[in-house]
């Protein structure tokens, strides 16, 4: 990569399952300040909306009047996102991100498998009634690029 960029964004948002759609679009805009592939593009997008999504269906159970903080920070040529609500939190984290593990029967219980596939590093800190912080990073090099996204 020819340049550096560093850069940041904070959005807040109601706990509202619409929501989700922006915290995505939005991060993207920020990583495409990047010369990176549409498939890290993508990956990155599925992992913030599985970490939304958590925030949203698990954290608030669906109830709109919570508030959920995504932080994105560009440095040089890595992504961090943090993902911030102040839901139920996760009483047991190893549980929670084992494959196929949900609290909701409806749910498949992959969001964190698909955040650890497509992120180089996913942290989870969470207290019980008091909320979950996801801190998701990906190193984005500018080998191997074929497809940049300006």
């Amino acid at each position: 990569m020819d340049k550096l960029v560093n850069n940041s964004i904070k959005l807040e948002f109601p706990s509202k399952g619409e929501n989700v759609a922006l915290a995505r679009i939005t991060i993207a805009a920020l990583v495409s300040q990047l010369e990176l592939t549409l498939n890290d593009l993508e990956e990155i997008k599925v992992a913030v909306s599985e970490a939304v999504s958590n925030a949203v269906i698990h954290g608030y159970g669906n109830k709109p009047d919570g508030l959920i903080t995504v932080i994105g920070i560009l440095q040089n040529e890595k992504i961090i996102i943090e993902i911030i609500d102040q839901g139920i939190g996760i009483n047991d984290i190893e549980k929670a991100m084992e494959p196929a593990f949900s609290t909701d029967p409806e749910r498949t219980g992959l969001g964190f498998v698909f955040m650890q596939s497509f992120m180089d590093e996913v942290k989870v800190e969470s207290q019980e009634n008091h909320g979950t912080r996801v801190i998701l990073s990906k190193q984005l090099n500018s080998e191997n690029k074929k497809f940049a996204v300006s």
